[in-house]
């Protein structure tokens, strides 16, 4: 990591706070060895019993990448009966779409596919590419947790299992990308700079979100989960093949991420993904500053997309450039349930509300107001 991070912060070692952070989140989030098989077995125990009697006792996401992958294989050899839901959102490269079938076909695992409108989507995308924002990628990823959340109300599934894991995911700057599940935020920038109305675009609300996160189990932070070992099993036993760099798998998150993100905002993500691997032991500092010295993907492969991307969204080579060029924004310019919480109004609110709050449960016995209700 280094000052691309504008928030990152050295101390006298010359280690950054987000490698500090790393520590502490794998101590309360990672279970590894022993504990973490333990830990496992009571999951299943407990999503198998609460699908008990139903087709499907958990959703998954799939989108032909290694983690979503490998979480399809793991559940599968757990024992578990997950359904499989993928995004289709106009921008799936053939070798997603591939694994994703050769995947499920050999493990068998049923799929359900949400097809977005891609004009109403790809306004959105255009929206936020013109509101000259680092984080394009929160319209599809806002989608794909409401997908998730849609089809496990619809099934009365309570369990959606995530490839989400501590070891390889926590170096990520919140200046590079945020807002994910802030709807608010989605709808300010739809709202400036879209032209169609969102009527069919899956979301969540404020509380519904984090309604939803209550019922995410983050599986692979239990399954002492190495990447390149993954890789290997789901090459050799599933025939499954890489697409050349972490969520890859997409074309357009491959050109944003690859292109658009380190010549606008000098912003290459894999400083994060890679920091990530060496703090977890899954590669060398030396490693990794060797791959950085490489072109993020083939040059003529950057050409090839920035074409295609043009061309899909309907904008000339002027209108691209003058995206691109534009001055970068942030996060913070525009509206967003974020942005509220940081206002005086909704902090005195939230003040009042935990003094009435505490002033409420003096006095009463500490069964009733345990730590848990805190």
């Amino acid at each position: 990591m280094d000052t691309t991070d504008p928030d990152i912060v050295f101390d006298e070692a010359g280690i950054c706070h987000h490698c500090r952070a790393y520590d502490a989140q794998v101590a309360a989030r990672v279970i590894s060895g022993e504990r973490g098989k333990r830990h496992v077995e009571k999951i299943v125990d407990e999503i198998s019993r609460a699908g008990k009697g139903m087709q499907y006792d958990c959703i998954i996401g799939v989108s032909g990448g290694v983690d979503s992958s490998y979480v399809a294989y793991a559940v599968k050899k757990l024992g578990l009966r997950p359904l499989a839901v993928h995004l289709d959102n106009g921008w799936d490269s053939e070798l997603a779409v591939k694994n994703i079938e050769n995947l499920l076909k050999i493990v068998g695992i049923d799929l359900y596919t949400e097809v977005l409108d891609w004009e109403e989507f790809k306004d959105l995308q255009l929206a936020f590419l013109k509101a000259s924002t680092p984080d394009s990628e929160i319209p599809t990823d806002h989608a794909i947790f409401a997908i998730l959340d849609k089809m496990a109300r619809k099934l009365g599934v309570k369990y959606v299992i995530s490839g989400v894991n501590t070891r390889t995911e926590t170096h990520m700057p919140p200046e590079w990308s945020q807002g994910h599940g802030d709807w608010l935020y989605i709808k300010s920038v739809h709202r400036r700079f879209g032209t169609l109305p969102l009527k069919t675009y899956p979301h969540m609300g404020f509380f519904d979100t984090r309604r939803f996160a209550g019922h995410v189990v983050e599986i692979l932070n239990y399954l002492d989960y190495v990447k390149s070992d993954a890789m290997k099993v789901l090459q050799e036993d599933l025939g499954w093949k890489y697409y050349g760099g972490k969520h890859y798998e997409s074309i357009y998150t491959r050109f944003y991420q690859g292109y658009l993100l380190p010549r606008k905002f000098g912003y290459d993500k894999r400083r994060a993904h890679l920091s990530s691997l060496i703090c977890s032991g899954q590669t060398t500092r030396d490693a990794a500053l060797e791959e950085l010295k490489i072109e993020t993907y083939a040059r003529d492969m950057q050409e090839a997309d920035r074409e295609y991307v043009i061309k899909k969204f309907g904008i000339t080579e002027a209108e691209f450039e003058a995206i691109l060029n534009a001055p970068p924004k942030s996060f913070w310019d525009y509206p967003s349930y974020s942005r509220m919480a940081r206002s005086k109004p909704y902090a005195m609110a939230r003040n009042l509300y935990r003094t009435l709050r505490r002033r409420k449960q003096d006095g009463k016995p500490a069964s009733v107001t345990g730590e848990a209700h805190a």
